[in-house]
């Protein structure tokens, strides 16, 4: 793995973490990860085991699989990944959006992620105001 994608992995990590929010100590309450090993995957320094990806997995809101996928254990499968894009039906962020993002400024990112959950907000009132009528 090369260390832009391992930079990548850790600012998805990162982002979703501070997104949720969790501090370091809570993932590693949750996870079961030393927190300067969490650290150390965040700023890069590291590359994840499949292993302590799924172990993360599940505080972070993210399925294993899409982890393992972003990690390049597993190959993509893009119809799941379509089905959930920006997190329908699972209020998750889908992974290739998360990826972009990871490489934009905190700002930019926490900015983008409020936008959506803004037009998610409104999806969904329009779908119950649709099946109520």
């Amino acid at each position: 793995m090369n260390e832009g994608n391992t930079n990548n992995l850790g600012r998805i990590i990162k982002q979703q973490r501070i997104t949720l929010p969790l501090t370091l100590q809570e993932l590693t309450a949750k996870s079961g990860v030393s927190s300067s090993h969490l650290g150390r995957i965040e700023r890069g320094e590291r590359f994840p085991s499949a292993h302590v990806l799924r172990k993360i997995a599940g505080p972070l809101g993210f399925e294993e699989d899409e982890l393992l996928i972003l990690a390049g254990y597993l190959s993509s499968q893009p119809h799941r990944i379509a089905e959930e894009s920006l997190g329908y039906g699972s209020g998750r962020i889908d992974p290739y959006v998360a990826k972009v993002l990871a490489q934009e400024p905190v700002e930019v990112q926490r900015s983008v992620i409020g936008i959506l959950s803004i037009l998610k907000s409104i999806s969904k009132s329009a779908t119950k105001e649709y099946s109520t009528t």
